[in-house]
Formats: C-alpha cells, sequence, structure tokens
C-alpha cells in the first residue's frame, strides 16, 4: 500500500509538470527556453542543498556514469518545453508516457525481463489509444509538438531505465540535473527568449518541487518496479493531466482524447494485473 501510495503522489507531480508547463507558455510571457533553464537551475539547486545536508555532497561530481542521466534528461526537458507551445496537457502527457512505455517495454525485452501474456496484451491495447490519438482529422495534435514530445518521451524512458538500477537515488537525481543545468542555459543563449514574474514562478515550483523532489522520488521506488510495470504506472498522467487542463486552463476533452484515455487506462488494469 506504501509503494502504490508513493507512485500515486509521483503520477500526479508528472501531470503537474505538463499542467505548469503549458500555463507558463499558454498564459504569461515566458518562452520554452527559458522555462527549461529555470527549470533545471531550480531543481539543481533544490536538490544539490537536500544532497549537501544529508552529507552526500562527494556524490555531486560528473564522472563519466553520470554521463548517460545527463544526457537523457536534457532530451526530455527539451523536447518537452517546445511541444507544449502547441499540445494541450493531456495530449502532450499522453504522447509522452505512451512513448515512455515503448522506451521501456523495449528495455524490458532488452534485458530479458519475464513478461506476462496478460502485461504485454495491457501494453498493445495502452499503445492503440496512443495510435487512436494519432490518426490525422480534425482534432489530430499538431505533428511538430508531437514529434517533439516523441523525443522527450525516448529521453524519459531511457532516464528512468537508468534509475532503476541507480543505488543512491536522491544524489543520481542531483547529479543530473545539476550538470543537465548549463546545458539548458546554452539552450537558452542560442535561443533567447522572455520571462516574466508568473512564468519564472511557475518554472521554479515545475522545477524544484514537481520535478526534482517528484522525480527523486520516483528514482527511490523504481528499484522495487519492473520496467514493463513502471511504464504502465505512468499512463495513468495522461488522464490526470487532462482532468487538471480542462480544470485549471479551461482545454478541451475531445472524444478522440476520451477514447484513448479510455484504451490506455484499460491497458494498464490488464498489465497491473498480470502476475
Amino acid at each position: 500500500m506504501k509503494l502504490a501510495l508513493t507512485v500515486a503522489l509521483v503520477m500526479v507531480a508528472f501531470a503537474a509538470n505538463s499542467i505548469l508547463n503549458r500555463a507558463a507558455l499558454e498564459g504569461t510571457g515566458t518562452g520554452p527556453a527559458s522555462f527549461a533553464a529555470v527549470r533545471l537551475a531550480s531543481g539543481a539547486a533544490l536538490l544539490c542543498l537536500i544532497v549537501a545536508l544529508s552529507g552526500q555532497a562527494t556524490h555531486l561530481r560528473f564522472t563519466r556514469a553520470a554521463l548517460p542521466g545527463v544526457a537523457t534528461l536534457a532530451l526530455y526537458m527539451v523536447g518537452f518545453s517546445l511541444a507544449y507551445l502547441s499540445l494541450a496537457s493531456g495530449t502532450g502527457a499522453l504522447i509522452l508516457f505512451g512513448g515512455v512505455q515503448i522506451t521501456m517495454f523495449v528495455g524490458a525485452i532488452l534485458s530479458r525481463e519475464a513478461l506476462p501474456p496478460l502485461r504485454i496484451l495491457g501494453a498493445l491495447l495502452a499503445f492503440g489509444g496512443l495510435v487512436w490519438l494519432m490518426v490525422p482529422g480534425a482534432d489530430q495534435p499538431d505533428p511538430l509538438g508531437a514529434i517533439l514530445m516523441s523525443i522527450a518521451a525516448i529521453g524519459w524512458g531511457l532516464f528512468s531505465l537508468i534509475g532503476r538500477t541507480s543505488g543512491a537515488p536522491l544524489p543520481t537525481m542531483a547529479t543530473s540535473f545539476l550538470w543537465c543545468t548549463p546545458l539548458g542555459l546554452l539552450g537558452w543563449i542560442l535561443a533567447p527568449d522572455g520571462m516574466d514574474m508568473a512564468g519564472f514562478g511557475l518554472a521554479l515550483i515545475c522545477g524544484a518541487i514537481t520535478s526534482g523532489l517528484g522525480y527523486a522520488l520516483w528514482y527511490r521506488v523504481l528499484p522495487q518496479l519492473t520496467a514493463s510495470r513502471a511504464a504502465v504506472a505512468q499512463l495513468t498522467v495522461p488522464v490526470i493531466a487532462a482532468l487538471g487542463g480542462a480544470a485549471f486552463l479551461s482545454e478541451d476533452l475531445t472524444l478522440r482524447f476520451a477514447l484513448a484515455a479510455l484504451l490506455v487506462l484499460g491497458g494498464v488494469l490488464i498489465s497491473l494485473r498480470a502476475k
């Protein structure tokens, strides 16, 4: 029960990232490069402070082993921020975590993890929901935004797979954020855009709380989950994000999204029941 509640809390934090990012880009004078840079810097600052206070500051050194985490986190951050220029919160989250599922299931297959037939069926059903969402039509998501979010999905999926083998979740997350921050600042220097106080506040919350602490908590529970279970658990995020987008950002809940979400949730339930 404790593990289930922790995972549920993390999924809410993940959904909040989509809502906060979309709110900043849609409702304030903040651009994606500025948002990503502040998100990374604030997350790094809080995580490094916690690590330092716990007496583990020596873990914050950059090593070759930290490079995959830094690179995949940067890939996720860039694609995520740019995609929400044109995608609604729930749609972006559905593309993101549908892609994450595929990435992590490929990782599970490559690591020869045992995959019960029901879990495979659930994954295929959830993937069918993602395909339904992307079928051309009047309410099809913006293609460029969808491509950018798919890139972010690959980055986050790989980042989660790396986290499953991490022996020190909090220092590992802090190190990834710390050394990814210069990349975020470089992106802002190369493509500078504006930021107002409202956008800064949203980026600060997104970086320090829902990203920094949320991701550190995710890294803590990941070793207790198989790659396939971690993948399907994250597919609840789009539904939470869509409801949050409708409640706080007045985003429409389309029939296409509703049908896709039903398939995704059905796939999650089937996969989680697999023994």
